[in-house]
């Protein structure tokens, strides 16, 4: 095999196997979180985190059956029998078993001496389904549920053990999961080389430095105001998905799938950017920050008008927006140094009809499996590289509709 197929095949399994292994890992700090408040009596604290658990497992099994069946038939030849696949689904297997499935086609093609281009592009289609369902999972579930708990050790004035380590894990999942979904995505960019590890490492950065301050924020006002801070998140969820519905998202397959998309892109959009479209992408992105920023501000000042300088618990609210501006303020440094030298530029190929099969030339390699989900997030996170884009040459689509 190929050095450089060796390593872009090895990579891709011990990213899966990360992304298992986080996943277990947020889920046993969930359980244990749970069974420490049960045994506290804090039984409200412990049917949040259930709650919680439970509605993003249920929206994520969505996405992977709704995707699933979106697919032709013969493109997942090597998986299991539909039937099955459904019974997983319902019992909330179902994300587990794509990226132990996502493995299993690296680990078989680790075996061969030079693997072919179809299993070649049948796992970066694999591993793109997974890095969005993982995105998903870490904005639905771990995002929340962080929230919830830094507003229960800011209520109480200091952290168990069990807490410290839900807090850690969820940090950097969730960072994982956005720096995952964003060399994911570089894949479908056909003229640029995979993330680095600087510009992966300032990505990670930035996102961990600039989701900090949003989620203290509001744990702090969910801290303070604990029976208002419901309002304030459906307030801003209706807003946000006002916003994503004048963009005119059109990311699944049917109607009904593309207001489940909105609805959790406006859930992500409360704690973090996402570009759900094409066009001026630096534009919403800026007012997306302001937005947010703004509202943060708002929160904070609030929680600080009425109750001073110290919470009720002890803890110096000073101490935590020096912390929270300075992580803010280096995290947006790190940003711009990000799509100023690190961000890619690179030529777009047509687009393909998801699990299609296309040819550009017949003097040219066949292009072979797309994802269509993915190179339509693709095309609107890259969108000025495709907007200089020159399209050359015809596409052919083998059957696609």
């Amino acid at each position: 095999m190929p050095l450089s197929v060796h390593h872009h095949v090895a990579l891709d399994v011990v990213v899966g196997l990360v992304s298992i292994l986080s996943f277990l890992l947020d889920l046993v700090a969930d359980l244990w979180a749970v069974v420490q408040y049960v045994l506290l009596g804090r039984y409200l604290w412990a049917a949040l985190v259930l709650v919680l658990l439970g509605q993003a497992s249920v929206l994520l099994q969505l996405f992977s059956w709704l995707w699933l069946t979106a697919d032709p038939t013969e493109l997942h030849h090597s998986q299991l029998s539909r039937p099955f696949l459904a019974l997983l689904h319902l019992l909330q297997l179902g994300y587990l078993y794509r990226c132990l499935h996502g493995m299993h086609q690296g680990l078989s093609m680790c075996y061969q001496e030079v693997p072919s281009e179809c299993d070649l592009a049948y796992a970066d289609f694999l591993s793109l389904d997974i890095s969005m369902l993982k995105l998903f999972e870490s904005f639905l579930e771990a995002t929340p549920q962080l929230t919830l708990v830094l507003a229960i050790v800011l209520q109480n004035g200091q952290a168990e053990y069990y807490q410290w380590f839900g807090i850690s894990s969820s940090f950097l999942g969730i960072s994982w999961a956005l720096l995952d979904y964003h060399r994911s995505l570089r894949t479908c960019l056909p003229s640029k080389p995979r993330l680095g590890r600087s510009s992966s490492a300032i990505y990670f950065l930035w996102n961990l430095l600039l989701l900090g301050p949003r989620i203290c924020a509001i744990a702090l006002f969910s801290a303070v105001f604990p029976y208002y801070v419901a309002l304030h998140f459906f307030s801003l969820w209706l807003v946000l998905l006002f916003w994503i519905w004048l963009q005119g998202t059109n990311f699944m397959p049917d109607s009904k799938g593309e207001w489940l998309y909105r609805v959790t892109m406006a859930l992500i959009l409360y704690f973090s950017w996402f570009n759900v479209s094409g066009g001026r992408t630096r534009g919403r992105a800026v007012i997306h920050l302001i937005f947010i920023f703004s509202d943060s501000v708002l929160l904070v000042t609030t929680s600080w008008v009425t109750h001073g300088t110290w919470l009720p618990s002890g803890i110096s609210l000073l101490m935590w927006v020096t912390i929270g501006g300075a992580c803010f303020f280096l995290g947006l440094a790190l940003r711009v140094i990000y799509y100023l030298w690190l961000h890619p530029s690179c030529s777009w190929e047509p687009d393909l009809v998801d699990g299609t099969l296309g040819l550009l030339s017949p003097h040219r390699p066949p292009k072979l499996i797309y994802n269509r989900r993915a190179t339509l997030l693709a095309e609107n996170f890259f969108a000025k590289a495709k907007a200089r884009a020159v399209l050359t040459e015809e596409v052919q689509l083998n059957g696609g509709l």
